[in-house]
């Protein structure tokens, strides 16, 4: 088997109209068109894209409530780490910065879904 390219990664949502202020609002992601009947939204990411699917229930799967790296996480590079920043605490978000000391934060979409930021 050979792998061509990786094309997308589904995350499970509670809500779509918060998940989609979210990842549409305040992360700005660019929102392209599906044809699937069960809810959800799909953002394009250069190639890539996330695909929110909603469910009834949402866990989180977090085993390391201190240092949020550390659990399955969803990552982005940022042009500007300081605006992203600024973005996030505007729209009310948490945050955690990396322990490593690398120019990076952490955040949760409203279903605690990890995402991390990263400088380019």
């Amino acid at each position: 088997m050979q792998i061509a390219q990786f094309l997308h990664t589904a995350i499970l949502v509670t809500d779509l109209d918060k998940a989609e202020h979210f990842y549409g609002t305040v992360l700005g992601l660019p929102k392209v068109d599906r044809q699937l009947k069960f809810p959800g939204a799909w953002y394009q990411i250069g190639s890539n894209q996330i695909h929110l699917i909603v469910a009834p229930q949402v866990t989180p799967d977090h085993v390391d409530s201190g240092k949020w790296g550390r659990n399955p996480h969803l990552a982005l590079s940022v042009m500007d780490l300081g605006q992203a920043k600024a973005q996030l605490e505007a729209a009310g978000c948490s945050i955690q910065t990396s322990s490593s000391g690398r120019a990076a934060l952490f955040t949760q979409d409203p279903d605690g879904n990890i995402v991390e930021l990263s400088q380019v």
